[in-house]
């Protein structure tokens, strides 16, 4: 789903998909569109727009234009954050995935990066 809503993007956009009990899909908001190699993301809008929705959980998602899905300290930070975030208000964040081309991406659940609930 998020590589078909990203994939012809030319530059960094920071989704939230917005996610029921039973973890289907909501709603899915854009957070943030950036640049080339950046999006600047804050968890008062990621959490704004899923608290808005009643969303039990988060998905979050962006694309690297480069193609290369690998995760900067920029995007392992804002994982984090809105891990704790989420944790604090009472909805989990399940994934942050990244989008690369060629049907690439990097979960940050699959990979163990996710802070435990």
């Amino acid at each position: 789903m998020l590589a078909t809503y990203l994939g012809g993007v030319d530059r960094e956009h920071f989704v939230v998909c917005m996610l029921d009990q039973k973890n289907h899909v909501i709603g899915i908001h854009t957070v943030s569109m950036g640049s080339l190699t950046a999006s600047i993301v804050h968890p008062r809008e990621v959490f704004k727009a899923a608290i808005l929705a009643n969303a039990a959980t988060i998905l979050c998602g962006h694309n690297h234009p480069s193609g290369d899905p690998q995760p900067s300290q920029a995007d392992r930070a804002i994982t984090h954050r809105l891990a704790d975030a989420g944790k604090l208000l009472g909805v989990n964040v399940v994934d942050h995935i990244i989008i690369g081309s060629a049907g690439r991406y990097f979960s940050f659940a699959d990979a163990g990066l996710l802070r435990a609930s």
